[in-house]
């Protein structure tokens, strides 16, 4: 059974930096795309970057570009995110996601909390 397990989130002040993980069990890493989405208080989850199962392609939600990076270690079945530059209006849980056609996991969310 997959399982996704994100740590690394926390309190933080503006201009700060995070760096958030995902470590994945019970499904073959290599094969799918990496992903970090985030869900703020009354808001939609929303994209925020993913990588490809090639670990080639990248993409990124406008409001992050510049700002985030996201990297996999295959050795590893780790996704991460570094989040530098962050805002307040980044504060969320941030939610680590599987892809490969239609199947589609989830981690349970770890939250960012950035301070003004």
């Amino acid at each position: 059974q997959a399982q996704l397990v994100e740590s690394g989130g926390g309190l933080v002040q503006a201009g700060g930096s995070l760096r958030l993980s995902c470590a994945a069990s019970g499904l073959t890493f290599t094969s799918y795309t990496m992903g970090w989405f985030r869900q703020a208080p009354g808001r939609e989850r929303e994209f925020v970057a993913s990588r490809s199962w090639s670990d080639i392609t990248t993409r990124y939600a406008d409001s992050v570009k510049g700002r985030f990076t996201i990297s996999r270690d295959n050795a590893k079945n780790t996704v991460y995110l570094q989040m530098n530059s962050l805002k307040p209006e980044d504060t969320a849980v941030y939610y680590c996601n599987a892809r490969l056609r239609s199947s589609n996991y989830w981690g349970q969310g770890t939250q960012v909390t950035v301070s003004s």
